[in-house]
């Protein structure tokens, strides 16, 4: 059973954004095994312990750097109606939503340091019960989707 998926994919750039984030949780990981390691040489503990926690830290920086925010990238796609917002993403449990327009409150734009030096805006967006976001939305579309959005539900909301 072949699926439509939704028309649009994130930015090109998000990947990147992604794996330079990925960087900097390991890096944090890095130093936490060497602190550990420095503890356990200076109490003569085993140091097994610590060679494993190695091994663990270049296993799990090759996914968080490489693997999983490539996987994430393809993923992750969605796609802005006249009715509704369809979003799918997930790695190893594909999530597929729809958001009714007539259900959306509102819609922002966020940007952090390394989205904002990418060019680059996560769009939100409310409803009652719950939030959905967007991710590494290239900024001006994601400004122009934030006034279709806006607009969409606007008129939905009209019609009901």
């Amino acid at each position: 059973m072949n699926v439509e998926q939704p028309a649009k994919q994130i930015s090109a750039r998000g990947l990147k954004v992604w794996r330079i984030t990925g960087a900097i949780h390991s890096i944090i990981m890095l130093l936490v095994v060497i602190g550990g390691g420095i503890v356990f040489y200076f109490f003569e503990w085993p140091m097994w312990i610590v060679y494993i926690a190695a091994g663990l830290f270049v296993v799990l920086a090759i996914l968080s750097i490489f693997i999983i925010p490539t996987i994430r990238w393809r993923r992750w796609r969605y796609e802005v109606r006249e009715q509704e917002i369809e979003l799918q993403h997930g790695i190893l449990i594909i999530t597929r939503t729809l958001v009714p327009m007539v259900r959306v409150q509102h819609v922002d734009t966020t940007q952090g340091p390394l989205l904002r030096k990418y060019d680059l805006a996560t769009i939100q967006i409310s409803t009652a019960a719950t939030q959905h976001e967007i991710p590494a939305v290239d900024l001006q579309e994601a400004e122009e989707m934030r006034h279709a959005i806006s607009r969409l539900a606007r008129v939905a909301e009209d019609d009901v």
